[in-house]
């Protein structure tokens, strides 16, 4: 069966076409649900942002298939401006890169379900463009500019998250314990907002436990079986 692809993002196509093996099955309904791959008795979805989308999905799917959700990171990305009916007027490299830990500001949203016997949570770590157009459709921020698509270029390295020890595999290995969340945020590097969300998820599947405070910050210790 080919791949369909009508309707879609470019990037959600494209790793889709990437994830592909032969005798897949492609958009095949399932439980009242359509899902982008079917491989065996395996459901794959490829959710390039907002997982909270999923709830629904996983809800019905989880308790009769397993499931396995293929989230992008893009450790490269390129800013493509093009006129508003797609001719290219410049390209250059973004200064930001992802890292895996960058998955925590999807992940947060699915606390509930991350420790699921049937799900798997994938993270695709890729190389993209991300194509802007001067079409007057943007906010007046971005002076009419509108975020147009992601292109996927290539795809450098996967890495799949299951149980607690997957998740706390995220944290920087030589962050001492315990921790708060500035120096979490310090050791990664990232934002406080998002060191914040890290140690919510981990502390909701129990892979964390608040040991203390220092000051008026809570201290953060790993938990062990």
């Amino acid at each position: 069966m080919a791949i369909g692809t009508l309707g879609e993002k470019s990037l959600h196509a494209a790793l889709k076409e990437w994830a592909a093996q032969p005798g897949d099955r492609f958009e095949v309904t399932v439980d009242g649900f359509v899902v982008d791959l079917m491989r065996g008795e395996e459901l794959l979805e490829i959710q390039t942002r907002h997982l909270y989308a999923m709830k629904r999905k996983l809800a019905r799917l989880l308790p009769q298939h397993p499931v396995r959700i293929l989230h992008p990171i893009a450790q490269k990305k390129w800013i493509v401006r093009e006129t508003a009916v797609g001719q290219p007027i410049s390209r250059r490299q973004s200064p930001k890169h992802g890292r895996p830990g960058d998955a925590f500001q999807e992940l947060v949203r699915l606390t509930d379900w991350l420790l699921h016997p049937n799900l798997t949570i994938e993270l695709i770590f890729t190389q993209e463009e991300e194509i802007w157009r001067d079409d007057g459709q943007g906010s007046w921020r971005r002076k009419g500019w509108s975020l147009h698509d992601h292109r996927l270029l290539a795809v450098t390295g996967r890495l799949a998250l299951a149980d607690r020890s997957d998740f706390l595999a995220l944290l920087p290995p030589d962050l001492s314990q315990p921790f708060t969340n500035r120096q979490l945020a310090a050791a990664l590097p990232c934002r406080p907002a998002l060191a914040q969300k890290i140690t919510y998820t981990l502390r909701h599947i129990q892979a964390l436990a608040v040991v203390g405070k220092d000051g008026r910050s809570y201290l953060h210790a790993t938990q062990t079986d």
